[in-house]
Order: structure tokens, then sequence, then C-alpha cells
């Protein structure tokens, strides 16, 4: 059985054990407040006869009815089955009073000769009738039309079918027992549709951060394959220094780039990787500005989400035929860590703003953080700068 079948099984055995101890419980106060009355095990099993009915009915819906509503969403079934279940519920009740013996205004149970022969109050209008009763029989004498039956002999002495006061008392306990019982069904049925719905949300995510990922990587070898091949030209000896810092890049975003979660040193690591090599390329009109924190706390993020911007920095904002800058900074706290980079338009690249990384980026942070991350981009006509603030992640 799963979790929430076992707490829905205890909820139901909670109220019906309580239930079924109220008669002993009642009699053992009855018992403290009179010193002579003896637990009488007869009278708690009869209390017990009447709470059968009750049980079955919730049996019935529990078992067959509520699932057609709860499950499968067959409102029209559920209701004419409840119909009947009621109607042959009430008809029991019915047929269970005990039969009423006529009498002068009394109405009695069989057996019951105490009330069924007690005379009529002195007094009372029955009096008239008990004397009228003992008179010798004229039959040229005719009681009056009013005369010729007594009141309250026109029947059986019982009240009107299903519109008793214990037959009403009796459907609305059966009509609250089935709303709990409905009610309890569809918590738990809300909650395991719940828990499904998250289940099912989060796999979407981890998918698309998938997807996200495979769309950077190849992004970020072309552009850094495309800067090396540059430098193949302008000096070998570096290029061969590059491909193995190159290497160096590979081996984290094959296996930390993978992870949902990297250490913040780490992924700083790879982006003064990064730099470094992209340093070799330009000359000293390119001035490249770096401002990272000497005390780097152990502390979570995810895996090539500063990079992306980097990128960007050395596409759009160097130039060889004028100065140009980038300047890349970070800051971190207790709980949170700011990354800021800022860079020159070079004016070969008019959307600065475009391109698969960033708009990748943007959708990992919209998945990864929801509304919990800044990202703010000033986008002005010589310069462009990112500020990105994020929580770190818990790990796990």
């Amino acid at each position: 059985m799963k979790k929430d079948e076992i707490k829905e099984s205890l909820i139901y055995l909670g109220f019906w054990g309580l239930l079924l101890l109220t008669p002993v419980i009642s009699m053992l106060l009855r018992m403290s407040d009179d010193s002579t009355l003896t637990f009488n095990w007869n009278e708690v099993v009869r209390s017990w006869y009447i709470f059968i009915p009750y049980l079955l009915v919730f049996l019935i819906h529990n078992y067959i009815i509520a699932p057609l509503l709860v499950y499968k969403k067959k409102t029209l079934l559920y209701g004419i089955m409840m119909l009947c279940v009621v109607t042959v519920f009430q008809l029991y009740q019915c047929h269970q009073k005990p039969d009423m013996k006529e009498g002068p205004g009394f109405m009695a149970p069989h057996g019951n000769d105490h009330f069924s022969k007690m005379p009529p109050p002195p007094g009372s209008p029955f009096d008239r009738f008990e004397e009228m009763d003992k008179r010798p029989f004229d039959p040229g004498h005719e009681r009056p039309e009013h005369q010729h039956e007594r009141p309250f002999d026109r029947g059986h002495g019982g009240p009107p079918l299903i519109l008793g006061q214990q037959d009403i008392v009796a459907l609305i306990v059966i009509i609250l027992m089935i709303g709990m019982n409905l009610g309890i069904k569809l918590y738990f049925k809300t909650t395991q549709d719940a828990r499904k719905l998250e289940k099912q949300e989060k796999e979407r995510l981890v998918q698309q951060l998938e997807y996200l990922k495979y769309q950077i990587n190849p992004h970020f070898f072309m552009n850094t394959l495309n800067n090396i091949h540059a430098l193949v030209d302008i000096d070998p000896e570096e290029a061969k220094k590059s491909i193995v810092e190159l290497s160096k890049m590979m081996r984290y975003v094959l296996y930390d780039g993978a992870r949902n979660q990297v250490p913040l040193s780490k992924d700083m690591d790879f982006i003064d990787n990064y730099i470094t090599l992209m340093k070799l390329r330009y000359t000293d009109k390119v001035r490249i500005e770096t401002d990272m924190p000497k005390d780097i706390p152990d502390k979570m993020i995810p895996p090539m989400l500063f990079i992306t911007f980097v990128e960007n920095a050395f596409k759009h904002g160097v130039s060889y035929k004028k100065d140009t800058f980038i300047k890349i900074s970070m800051t971190v706290s207790e709980t949170r860590v700011r990354f800021q980079c800022s860079n020159s338009k070079s004016g070969s690249h008019p959307d600065t703003a475009g391109g698969v990384g960033l708009a990748n980026t943007q959708q990992r942070l919209d998945l990864i953080y929801g509304k919990d991350y800044r990202l703010d981009i000033h986008d002005a006509p010589d310069s462009y700068e990112v500020e990105l603030e994020i929580p770190f992640l818990r790990e796990g």
C-alpha cells in the first residue's frame, strides 16, 4: 500500500474505533456516577448493533461508489448509486421502527402493557369515550358522525413513512458521514495529483536544462576554437599552451558542466582560464580588467552560468582599430553572489544582446531560480553592462 492509502485507512480506523468506544466510555462514566451500576455488555452490544447499517453504507461508499467520482469522474453514475443506497438505508430504518399499539392518545411498543393498559388521565376527553363504550347498544340510536371512531385510531399508530424524526436524524448522519468520506478521499487525491504534477514538472525542467547545456557547450567550444585558430598564426608556441588550457577547460565542461551544481571556486577557475586564453590573442589596445574575491566561500552555483556574459564581452567588445575595454568583477556575501561584466562596443555586432548563449542563460535562470534572481542589462550607445545577482544553491 502507498503511504497515502495507509494514512487514509488510519483515519477511518480512528474514526470508527472512537465511535465504537463511545458506548463503553458512556457506560464507564455512568458507573463512576452510580456505584450500584455494573458494566452491561448487552447494552454496549445493542449500541454497536445500531452502528452496523451506518458501517455498511460507509464501506459500500468508500470502496465501491466514491472511487467512481474521485478517480473515474463518473458523476451521474455516482449520484444514481448514492440515491439507491440512501433510499435502501431509509427503508431499512423505517422497517426497524417498533410497531405502535392503538390507544387513546398513547403510542407504545407491543409488549409494553404498562403503557397500553394505563387508563386515561382523570378529567381528560377520553373519559367520555370510555363511558360511551360502557352504554348498552341501542340499534335505534345512532351515534353522531363524529363519534363513529376514536381520534388517533385511523391508522396503526406509526409516524408517516420516511418523515419521522428519527429518520431525518439518520439521514443527516448518513449525509455527514458520506461527505466526510468523500472529503478525505478528495484531499488525498488532490495531494497525489499535486505531487505527481510536481514530479513531472521537475522532470521537464531537468530535460530542458540538459537541452540548454548541450546547446551552450558547442557554442562555447566553437568560439574558443576560433580564438585558438587565430592564435596559431600569431604565436604557435602560445597556441600550443592554449590547447593545454583548452583541454583543462574541456574537462570542466564534460565532467563538472554535466552536474546540476558546482563549487563557486571551480567556476571562477574556469572563467580565469578562459580570460587568460583570450588575453593571448589581443594587443594592448584591449584593456582587460578582472576583480575577483580572494576568499572564495565553499558555496554551490549552476555550472557555466557566467561564462556566457564573458564570451559576449569578448565577442562584441573587442576592436583592433580603437581602444576597447572589458571589465569583469565578482562580489560574494553569505547567501548571494553578484557578477558584473561590462565592455565597450566595437560596432561590428549591432545586436549585442542577441545570441544563443545569452538567450539560453536567461532561460536557465528562470528555470532554476524563478523570480529569486536579478539580471540587469544596460545597453548604452558605446558600452554594454550586465549585472547578475543569484543566491547560492543548497548542496544536494
